[in-house]
């Protein structure tokens, strides 16, 4: 019988496992585009179901069949302009110029932050490119209330545009008021990357945190403890790298190359009877992208298009023929 190779988890690509200083995460690599339009998107995580798509693959072996899909439903709310950062070159990275916050919030943003007295034109502020800036990107905050979370204090956040500095700030003009939709960022067939916080688990152990194995019956009292800490000429000192008990999870990961399957305003065609545990009814857009994210139930996930994603892959909408609603509870 061959010997059970068993190595224990927990790649040193992530180190430190700092955990997250907020719930969302912040993106710095995103890919470009030539037109003015957002470039991510954000949106509450809701739970998961499985769907019925015909094979449109050229290359599939499955082609022209049925095929059924795990998804992620995460519901996209509208993202409302917050105001706007312009950003110029500093050295070998950028730096803000000037900042401009547009006049008028909904009264949860005050939840969130400090929001300034006096009116402005906000249009009329950021048409006059201030000098040294040769790029911008919209704030922009969430509006929970309008998902199924039972939540008020929405997120803020940067969000990066498509396109020439012009056309950034006319596109900023034209949605000041509106606010912004998912369906303006993406479509059915694209690729993404979800970038989110992952669940927390507390204090572990380093059985569970690391996979190490737990020693024999005639062991030492102490079982689920790593075996050996480190050499006796060491004077004591610890290498980081044995595995040892700590804070588990709540980290920022990302989900490369994820397919979005479907995006829809009727929420009447994705909600389970007795809706999603622990989430509730979805109540606006939901995304339904192909696969798990990060993170748990009600946790912001940020959409951004694929950085890492072969020229060869076709972006080919998939033709959704059933989403299944059976209730998970049994209700």
């Amino acid at each position: 019988m061959g010997k059970r190779h068993s190595p224990r988890r927990g790649s040193m690509q992530y180190w430190p496992r700092a955990r997250s200083k907020r719930p969302f995460t912040s993106v710095s690599a995103r890919a470009s585009a030539s037109e003015a339009k957002p470039l991510e998107f954000a949106g509450y995580k809701a739970g998961m179901t499985h769907i019925v798509v015909k094979d449109n693959g050229k290359n599939s072996m499955t082609k022209g069949q049925n095929i059924t899909v795990p998804v992620t439903v995460i519901e996209c709310p509208q993202l409302k302009v917050a105001g706007v950062r312009f950003y110029g070159p500093e050295g070998y990275g950028i730096k803000v110029v000037t900042e401009v916050l547009n006049s008028k919030f909904d009264k949860e943003l005050s939840r969130t932050l400090d929001l300034p007295k006096k009116q402005i034109d906000f249009e009329k502020q950021i048409s006059t490119i201030p000098e040294g800036a040769d790029d911008l990107r919209v704030l922009v905050y969430t509006e929970p209330k309008k998902a199924g979370i039972g939540k008020k204090r929405p997120e803020v956040f940067e969000m990066a545009l498509g396109g020439k500095i012009e056309d950034k700030i006319e596109y900023v003009k034209a949605h000041a008021a509106q606010g912004i939709v998912v369906s303006d960022a993406f479509k059915a067939g694209e690729y993404i990357d979800a970038h989110a916080v992952s669940i927390g688990k507390g204090f572990q152990g380093a059985v569970k945190r690391f996979g190490v194995d737990i020693r024999q019956r005639k062991s030492e009292k102490t079982k689920r403890g790593t075996g050996s800490l480190g050499p006796w000429t060491s004077q004591g000192h610890i290498m980081y790298r044995v595995p040892s008990a700590g804070k588990m999870g709540y980290h920022s990961r990302v989900d490369y190359n994820k397919k979005i399957m479907l995006i829809s305003d009727k929420p009447e065609d994705v909600n389970v009877k007795g809706g999603f545990i622990r989430y509730g009814e979805v109540k606006s857009t939901f995304v339904l992208v192909k696969g798990s994210v990060p993170g748990p139930k009600k946790r912001l996930v940020r959409l951004v298009g694929a950085i890492r994603l072969s020229p060869k892959i076709e972006k080919i909408a998939p033709q959704v023929t059933k989403i299944v609603k059976e209730s998970p509870q049994g209700c």
